[in-house]
């Protein structure tokens, strides 16, 4: 497979959690062209399932979509923050829930057309209270479902977010099998 050679690359901005940049590109076929890609590094989401099986989804306006979505925890990694410790300090900071275990589920690119982004998900599992520490800007609330309700709100269209969606079957599939 032959793959696209850039020719010039130029970062038009630079921002809090993603940068953009413009490629210019020669595909293999020889046709010049403009890439815009959204520079964003890692993050993690977790399925924090308590004893009862219940799911702690959090429902928060998101701005882009001008609306409440429903997630399970997830942020974004610091630099070159390990994906593991990410995964325990996102989970702390949006719910204030300690995981004793937290297993890998899989990962993903969620656009990698015009994004660098690469999400890990996790199972978190061996769940204890504590206090969250939301950023000044967050305002979460939590839900707390069954694993088999929160299934159902991705068939109903309650859940619409990705990663939210991708984690929750891959952990019903790791639970069943």
């Amino acid at each position: 497979m032959s793959f696209e050679t850039v020719l010039a690359s130029e970062r038009v901005y630079e921002g809090r959690i993603l940068n953009l940049r413009v490629d210019e590109i020669r595909t293999p076929t020889g046709v010049e062209a403009l890439r815009e890609i959204v520079e964003n590094g890692g993050a993690v989401a977790m399925v924090a399932l308590d004893d009862q099986q219940q799911v702690v989804l959090v429902r928060q306006y998101r701005h882009a979509v001008r609306g409440p979505v429903i997630e399970i925890p997830a942020g974004k990694l610091d630099g070159d923050e390990d994906p593991l410790d990410g995964a325990r300090r996102e989970l702390r900071e949006e719910t204030g829930l300690h995981a004793g275990r937290l297993e890998w589920l899989g990962s993903f690119y969620p656009a990698p057309a015009w994004s660098t982004e690469f999400v890990y998900l996790y199972l978190a599992t061996d769940l204890t209270p504590g206090a969250a520490h939301l950023e000044a800007d967050e305002a979460i609330e939590l839900l707390h479902r069954p694993l088999s309700e929160a299934i159902e709100m991705i068939r109903s269209g309650a859940i619409v977010d990705g990663k939210t969606m991708a984690a929750l079957l891959l952990a019903q599939q790791r639970l069943n099998s």
